[in-house]
């Protein structure tokens, strides 16, 4: 199996393109903000900070549920349990920042939440760049897994931007969800309606406990 696609070349990851190098570009800019967050000490300043990690790690790990987990079940013989780990991780970093999103800034509470999604994150970027993407790239050559990198960064630009407990991990529940919302997320992003909103996050909580719902109705019709 390929080593670590953290120490390999642009090229061995089969490109800029490639699903590979282009996960690995968001992994180093969540390290990055997540650093950023550490040593501010502004509380606007921080606060922004969280408001873009947020919208680059929720973006990131719909493109990976609804295009690249898929592709790693479909090609790499223990897909599932790879996958399913990564899933928990992201479910728990879901939970945990919808309540990041009630608390206001500056509450201990809710800066211990924090902690616990930094940790979360660092150690999904471990699992995904150690273990899980070298296996896909043992499966895949360079041009599938550049095919599959445009198709990933497809859903990216197009995905939520907030965290969502109640919408399923996995395709067709969460591609159902994806198009409402996202439009509801990018429109609380324009009023700057973000971490540390209550309200909003209570209003967002209950959007997407509904639209879960429908999602569960439309996934039970196709299955008839």
């Amino acid at each position: 199996m390929p080593g670590t696609i953290r120490e390999q070349t642009v090229a061995e990851l089969g490109g800029r393109d490639s699903v590979l190098a282009r996960q690995r570009r968001d992994h180093a800019e969540m390290d990055r903000l997540m650093d950023r967050y550490d040593t501010v000490t502004d509380p606007g300043e921080r606060d922004e900070v969280l408001r873009q990690l947020v919208r680059l790690v929720f973006g990131h790990a719909f493109a990976e549920e609804t295009v690249l987990w898929p592709a790693v079940r479909r090609s790499v013989p223990d897909g599932e349990a790879l996958t399913a780990r990564v899933e928990e991780e992201h479910q728990e970093i879901n939970r945990l920042t919808s309540e990041i999103e009630r608390l206001p800034p500056g509450d201990d509470a809710r800066e211990e939440r924090v902690r616990q999604v930094f940790n979360l994150i660092r150690q999904d970027i471990r699992d995904e760049e150690d273990t899980l993407l070298p296996r896909l790239q043992e499966a895949l050559d360079a041009p599938r897994l550049r095919r599959l990198g445009t198709a990933w960064e497809s859903v990216r630009r197009t995905a939520p931007t907030h965290p969502h407990p109640a919408v399923p991990r996995r395709p067709p529940g969460n591609a159902l969800l994806g198009v409402p919302l996202s439009g509801y997320d990018r429109f609380r992003d324009v009023l700057g309606a973000g971490t540390g909103t209550a309200t909003t996050g209570r209003r967002a909580g209950a959007l997407a406990a509904l639209l879960a719902v429908v999602a569960a109705a439309a996934v039970a019709r196709r299955r008839r």
